[in-house]
């Protein structure tokens, strides 16, 4: 069985080394490995995707990276892509804690990363791979040099909740309180895992990278993922609030970038401005005019993360040899 889909819009990139490890309790997750297409060697960026992705859609970020030089290592959240998932409905996206992402990220770099790419090693995490990374940064002995987030998930966008945000989780921790954490959050339909049209979306302004996204999942549907649990919400609620506290951006000492999205509805842009003025090593830009997914975005944008990303992760790195 092929753990990777290709489709003729978004082909496997050459020399994919995918894999299955173990997550922290046992649960099979999917991983893929991608040496260099171009030298000088500069280590290793590993990739951490948000809610709802999978592996296939960063296919041209692994290009990329490739081509300048990275190995890159990814994988597949507990819960979506081609990681197990928790449910008997597996369009449910269900986590009981993000605590258990903590972990699993562990078993990744210890089992995967460490044994098998070569250091130094990056971080480049997307929405609610950042929120992870950010969880995780001030972690005694952490594996990244620099850590480069595009929205990250440190406070949910006003508009992209059925109630303020204190009322939302109340309501989360209720259902989850009454038993009812494996039902879906108000508002949320059984088939929101089928992809809207691209006119009023909010993760892109590409139709052409949209549409390829809409052709990934239509070619592997177990790829898809639907609405989130009142489970995985109260969590990302809860994760939510400790990341955004305003005592926790001093603690962290690796240095960040962070990029924010000035047409985000997803998550809050304000949020990550006041997060990274907090920093003690880290700074952040705003690409104007950019949705959600800044990686998934036009030409333009993507040239605009590209050069920052080179200027602050290519120019202060050591050739490998």
């Amino acid at each position: 069985m092929e753990l990777l889909t290709g489709i003729a819009r978004n082909p496997i990139p050459g020399g994919a080394k995918a894999g299955i490890f173990k997550g922290y309790d046992g649960a099979p997750l999917r991983y893929s490995i991608w040496n260099e297409t171009a030298g000088p060697r500069r280590g290793t960026v590993c990739v951490f995707t948000g809610r709802t992705e999978y592996i296939e859609k960063y296919f041209e970020v692994v290009t990329d990276l490739r081509r300048r030089g990275f190995t890159v290592a990814i994988m597949d959240w507990r819960g979506q892509g081609g990681s197990a998932r928790a449910l008997k409905d597996k369009r449910k996206a269900h986590v009981r804690s993000f605590e258990e992402y903590d972990q699993d990220l562990v078993r990744f770099m210890k089992d995967v990363v460490l044994p098998d790419c070569v250091p130094p090693f990056y971080a480049l995490a997307h929405s609610m791979g950042g929120n992870v990374l950010l969880r995780n940064a001030t972690r005694k002995g952490l594996w990244f040099d620099r850590i480069v987030l595009t929205a990250p998930m440190i406070r949910f966008a006003p508009e992209s909740l059925p109630y303020s945000f204190y009322m939302s989780r109340l309501y989360s921790e209720a259902a989850h309180l009454f038993g009812m954490g494996r039902n879906y959050v108000p508002g949320a339909e059984d088939d929101e895992w089928h992809n809207p049209p691209f006119e009023g979306n909010v993760l892109t302004s590409d139709r052409e990278r949209y549409e390829r996204n809409r052709r990934i999942v239509e070619a592997a549907p177990d790829l898809a993922l639907g609405a989130p649990t009142f489970s995985w919400f109260r969590a990302a609620s809860r994760s939510v609030k400790m990341v955004s506290d305003s005592d926790y951006p001093p603690r962290i000492g690796v240095p960040i970038l962070m990029f924010a999205a000035a047409d985000d509805k997803v998550v809050s842009t304000r949020a990550i401005e006041d997060f990274a003025l907090k920093l003690k090593v880290g700074t952040h830009v705003v690409i104007p005019y950019a949705r959600h997914e800044i990686l998934q975005e036009r030409d333009e944008l993507r040239q605009l993360f590209w050069a920052t990303f080179d200027a602050y992760i290519m120019g202060n790195v050591q050739d490998v040899a």
